[in-house]
């Protein structure tokens, strides 16, 4: 069958069979198949999407289009975490140690920043020594030493991933959920765990804007996981407001050790929040406990320091330098220069674009505006008031920080602009909106 005629069959809506998608999607990968007639593929999926036996199948087809890391030697203890992306997400940091102490294998890959969303390999590399990048025998040693080793993903995982990626990413079909669940899944079988915990977000600052949509993408990745033999579980948590309270790299380190550290403040109890709850989930599957007994264990993790030792651990098998960590956890901040944003008046803030947060952060240096990019690991925000908080004229909402001054105008207008105040007070919602299983 000639690649038009796959473009025409789709276009009409009937469904591709497994043949018909591996052949299409490994010529793309090949070089055969031109950008050109993948884009109309990519498009016609678009507006016809696919059957769950096609979404199925394009996910296998990806895991299978490059190397599959083997992590069977761990048996039930391997397990990974996965978010599909936020503003101040900054979880992997809090939950791979508490569950590493606890037992479990977090042997994980991890992305870099995309457009307004942060990377959990960015804030890693503002560590000072963290290697990213290891040998999968040394990946492998470390996770067996410490429970945990999280590095950069690697070319040779789901290389049709990445390819695709870049095509939807300039023809507008990004936000297509068999798409996404396909991507998202090749990943994961790729990287090997037999647990997974999705972290699936909705809201302003996430791809999947409403919950129904956060729901129904929960829901199929869980299936496919199901039917490929994973023991998966999805917590739909709220991207409507930024995760705690920090935005930016090393800032974002910085809050996910002061939660490791003991840090209880109402301030960041959304994020201890969800850090627990994703730690629970992936605990009760790769230790075969019930979900009560694994919170409160992962509660003691960091109440008794345990969490926080085994990131310290963790963090120096990879090459960190600890003494120049503890320096930088108190010295950071100086390395910038901070501007202030004051309310003009009295109300509740009642909304936050929290995508535009992530452009603030974004125009701070804080992230790529292109693959060029060099980023200002200390570039941050500081949130001080959200959605549902009462506010009085000159109060500080939020303070921004650079090393490049020359950013700060810009960035402040941007984070102006993602706030809302009335005289209507919104109540706060709830951080975790549903778990499937």
């Amino acid at each position: 069958m000639r690649f038009c005629d796959l473009i025409d069959k789709k276009k009409r809506g009937e469904a591709l069979d497994h043949e018909e998608l591996s052949a299409a999607m490994m010529g793309f990968l090949d070089g055969s198949v031109p950008d050109y007639q993948m884009s109309a593929l990519l498009m016609a999926i678009f507006f016809n999407g696919m059957t769950d036996t096609e979404a199925a199948d394009l996910t296998m087809i990806t895991a299978k289009s490059g190397d599959m890391l083997d992590l069977s030697a761990f048996g039930n203890k391997s397990v990974d975490k996965h978010s599909t992306g936020g503003v101040g997400d900054k979880t992997t940091l809090v939950v791979a140690p508490i569950v590493a102490s606890l037992g479990g294998i977090v042997a994980k890959m991890s992305g870099r920043g995309l457009g307004h969303t942060g990377g959990t390999v960015d804030k890693l590399e503002a560590i000072p020594g963290y290697k990213v990048t290891l040998q999968e025998d040394e990946f492998i040693s470390i996770a067996k030493k410490e429970g945990v080793s999280v590095i950069a993903s690697s070319s040779d995982l789901a290389p049709l991933d990445k390819k695709l990626y870049a095509l939807r990413d300039v023809t507008s079909t990004v936000d297509s959920i068999p798409l996404i669940v396909a991507s998202i899944m090749g990943k994961k079988l790729a990287a090997g765990s037999k647990n997974i915990v999705l972290d699936v977000k909705y809201g302003s600052g996430a791809f999947m804007k409403t919950k129904e949509d956060a729901e129904i993408l929960a829901e199929k990745m869980v299936s496919i996981g199901k039917k490929c033999d994973k023991n998966i579980r999805a917590v739909i948590t709220d991207m409507d407001i930024p995760l705690g309270c920090m935005v930016g790299n090393f800032s974002e380190v910085e809050e996910a050790y002061s939660i490791l550290c003991g840090n209880e403040s109402s301030d960041v109890h959304d994020l201890r929040e969800v850090c627990l709850v994703l730690a629970s989930n992936m605990l009760c599957l790769c230790l075969d406990i019930p979900l009560d007994e694994a919170r409160s264990l992962a509660q003691n993790a960091i109440t008794s320091g345990l969490a926080r030792d085994k990131f310290r651990s963790w963090i120096s098998s990879q090459g960190a330098d600890l003494d120049a960590f503890d320096e930088l956890i108190s010295s950071y901040k100086e390395k910038t220069t901070p501007v202030d944003i004051y309310s003009d008046k009295d109300g509740f803030i009642d909304k936050m674009d929290t995508e535009r947060i992530g452009l603030a952060a974004l125009a701070l240096g804080g992230g790529r505006l292109n693959k060029d990019s060099v980023i200002d690991p200390f570039a941050c925000i500081e949130v001080y008031k959200k959605t549902g908080d009462e506010i009085r004229q000159g109060e500080l909402i939020a303070r921004l920080r650079s090393s490049d001054p020359s950013l700060l105008e810009n960035a402040k207008n941007i984070y102006i602009s993602a706030i809302s105040i009335s005289n209507i007070k919104i109540s706060k919602g709830k951080v975790i909106y549903k778990t499937l299983t």
